[in-house]
């Protein structure tokens, strides 16, 4: 019997730990591209995304810290809606975690072309054939360094909060203080920007920035007083990331000079445009600060690369351990290294860079996969609140009954604004992955297999739903344009609203959910 978590962690060592995850590469090249997408609007970008993911984090104050134990999000999907959704979700975790590490790999090599040129084509942001290779072997020294055990550096890296926190401060303050245009911000076209509003949440790096949030829940069961601390704590990091985001932005927009937007912003161009703070920076004459810069596009990337290379290796292990995927995926060296998940987490990455070549494209894939694995977690809550509302919660979120389908209508939302290429990608590998799992069901004929099919029975209308709307969306989102753009929004809120009610009639029984929790208590896991 393991014993229980020690708590350890006060309010200031969680909050730190979430806003240290929501600072990252997202404010080197998230300002750049939501002003490209949506001009000043994108000021309105971040708070959408504020939002958004505020009341997903809520909602994963309360479930999370019920789940103290390793692949949470596995197991939150699988005490509700069975096994099956549960392997289900752990293929979603399993291509989240593998994506982090080349995301970081292609912003620090966006970046370096600035002073390593031909790691791109031309200005399209894309990875040029020698960034390709550049990118390969990066990543190679990633996952070989966790191979090798040499894991050290990851925690140097990653430990660097106060540098996380003061260069973007520090580069707002500069910036602004050398160059201040406000009329900059009266430079866009309507429509298009207030439809690019929206599209920049999921496809610039918004939300993908804020999801750093998660990691003071994960620490819900080392936390001192988890009911007080957890909520504040997220609620903390995602109120001052988001003051940190706006403040880029605003200083991104107003900083720039005018001649550089005469065209509009949609059509922005300067020199060492894929490195924008730096290049911005240079422009003003302020070189010193280009170079706190470039120094920290190396080592945030570099360091939050590093330690999903272990986390996506330990991902391919949960995903084996819970019977999703092929047993010797938990293969583990006796020197305690998770050698055949070092390999598949480093292959498979590898194969990201061929259709998502560049950060911003890799980062509107992690988003709408990432949304859809959180996503669950409103469902989860009021599920629970039905099954077990007498279990002990060390967070109990008001309101919940308004705050739970709200955050899932919005999740929905954000998968539906990260456009229909990422969404192609994501369900094609999940309906394969349950066409595997069918035929297995029926070659075994086993009824206990086909009853896993009718509690996830509510997937199918949401993801196909989701699918089609994106496919006979509007054009901006890669659709057909059939459907205009803030009708096929009310569209998926409605699909949303119904998927949750469906959801919620589909569960496993009451009493299975509370023999979950019984056995979680004899094994000793638990708050």
């Amino acid at each position: 019997m393991t014993g229980k978590l020690k708590r350890e962690v006060g309010f200031s060592g969680l909050i730190f730990a979430s806003l240290g995850g929501i600072i990252g590469s997202g404010w080197l090249f998230g300002p750049l591209n939501a002003a490209q997408i949506a001009g000043p609007l994108s000021i309105g970008s971040w708070i959408i995304g504020a939002v958004t993911i505020l009341l997903l984090g809520l909602t994963y104050a309360e479930v999370g810290p019920l789940f103290p134990r390793a692949g949470a999000a596995a197991h939150i999907a699988n005490v509700v809606h069975g096994s099956l959704l549960g392997k289900i979700w752990a293929w979603l975790l399993f291509m989240f975690y593998i994506a982090i590490a080349p995301v970081e790999v292609v912003a620090v090599l966006t970046y370096a072309n600035n002073y390593i040129p031909g790691l791109l084509q031309g200005n399209t942001g894309l990875l040029s054939s020698w960034g390709l290779i550049a990118a390969v072997l990066l990543l190679g020294v990633m996952f070989l360094l966790n191979f090798l055990g040499i894991r050290r550096v990851a925690m140097v890296f990653s430990g660097l909060g106060w540098w996380k926190l003061a260069i973007p401060v520090l580069t707002i303050i500069v910036l602004v203080s050398q160059s201040y245009h406000p009329e900059n911000l009266h430079i866009l076209h309507w429509t298009s920007s207030f439809h690019g509003m929206f599209v920049a949440v999921a496809s610039s790096g918004i939300v993908f920035s804020y999801l750093g949030f998660r990691q003071a829940i994960e620490l819900g069961g080392e936390a001192k007083n988890p009911g007080r601390h957890i909520p504040a704590a997220v609620i903390g990091a995602i109120v001052v990331g988001a003051i940190i985001y706006v403040g880029l932005q605003w200083a991104f927009l107003v900083a720039m000079p005018p001649d550089q937007v005469t065209q509009g912003w949609q059509k922005l161009n300067f020199p060492g445009l894929f490195g924008p703070f730096a290049a911005i920076a240079t422009l003003l004459g302020i070189g010193w600060l280009a170079v706190l810069i470039y120094a920290d596009a190396l080592i945030s990337p570099g360091g939050t690369a590093l330690v999903y290379a272990t986390s996506a290796a330990r991902a391919v292990v949960a995903n084996g351990e819970v019977k999703a995927g092929p047993s010797f995926f938990t293969k583990i060296s006796p020197t305690g290294v998770p050698w055949v998940g070092v390999i598949v987490a480093y292959v498979i990455g590898c194969v990201y860079f061929l259709p998502f070549p560049s950060w911003q494209k890799l980062v509107g894939f992690i988003t709408t996969i990432s949304v859809i694995t959180y996503g669950i977690g409103p469902i989860v809550l009021l599920q629970l609140r039905r099954a077990v509302p007498d279990l002990k919660r060390p967070f109990r979120l008001w309101g919940a009954q308004v705050i739970a389908p709200l955050a899932f209508i919005l999740s929905s939302l954000v998968a539906y604004w990260g456009g229909f290429q990422a969404l192609t990608y994501i369900f094609a590998v999940l309906f394969g992955v349950l066409i595997i799992y069918g035929i297995v069901a029926l070659i075994r004929g086993k009824s206990s297999d086909m009853s896993g099919f009718y509690h996830i029975s509510w997937i199918f209308p949401y993801f196909i739903g989701l699918w089609l709307l994106s496919y006979f969306g509007p054009k901006v989102l890669g659709g057909t344009g059939d459907i205009p753009f803030f009708w096929s929004m009310l569209l998926v809120a409605v699909l949303a609203l119904i998927s949750m009610v469906w959801a919620l009639k589909v569960t496993v029984p009451d009493g299975q959910v509370t023999d979950y929790f019984a056995a979680m208590k004899e094994e000793g896991i638990g708050l």
